[in-house]
């Protein structure tokens, strides 16, 4: 069955905002007297925020009004953060190949766990290139479930054969696949190399050669 769309993940992917996450869950946990490392926040990649925040506590019991008191005081860090985004922003290639994407005639949404994911495409000036956002808000179940990516296929009017997933975290690649996409991973073979294609960045990257490296018919 030929491609017909793509999904991409946000952080990693279109943007680097990991550095204002770990800026933000760095904040916090200084704030608990938690120890947090740049590798502590590497395991937060593509998970929830109440996900990320229970790795940060590392065990550390808290009750449910406390820690939805934590998760909005991280990301009221984050989200000052986020607000000195431009365009300038977008990480190479990645504006030129989404662009390339709607060109073709083909569907674009975006697949990220983040609640602030709408906020950020805004301020990169990409919103216009997407038919669809799936983000925090639109399923329970996050990654490494596929439930995010299937909602994001279905706004789309899809099918998972006729998507490919772009992704850079782990748990997102599993998520895709889980899921049947096509799964172009970003980044290192160690933690994206269960992907049909593997990539270190979006840089120089054509459709049609992507689409010739995936492992269906076109």
């Amino acid at each position: 069955m030929p491609i017909k769309g793509f999904i991409f993940d946000l952080d990693g992917v279109l943007t680097d905002t990991a550095e204002y996450h770990y800026r933000a869950w760095k904040r916090l946990a200084d704030e608990l007297d938690i120890p947090f490392t740049r590798a502590d926040n590497e395991a937060l990649r593509g998970i929830s925020r109440r996900e990320s925040l229970l790795l940060l506590l590392k065990g550390r019991a808290y009750p449910e009004e406390t820690l939805r008191k934590l998760m909005e005081r991280k990301n009221g860090y984050y989200l000052g953060y986020i607000r000195e985004m431009t365009p300038q922003d977008m990480l190479p290639g990645a504006r030129e190949l989404l662009i390339e994407i709607r060109n073709a005639g083909l569907k674009t949404a975006l697949g990220s766990a983040s609640k602030n994911a709408r906020e950020v495409i805004e301020r990169l000036g990409i919103a216009e290139l997407f038919d669809a956002v799936a983000d925090g808000y639109s399923v329970t179940r996050q990654k490494p479930a596929p439930d995010l990516f299937l909602h994001a296929a279905t706004l789309l009017g899809l099918s998972p054969t006729e998507c490919v997933v772009v992704e850079d975290a782990t748990a997102g690649v599993e998520a895709a696949l889980t899921g049947g996409f096509y799964v172009i991973g970003i980044g290192p073979q160690e933690r994206v190399g269960k992907a049909h294609v593997i990539l270190p960045d979006l840089s120089k990257v054509r459709l049609d050669q992507l689409l010739a490296r995936l492992p269906v018919s076109v």
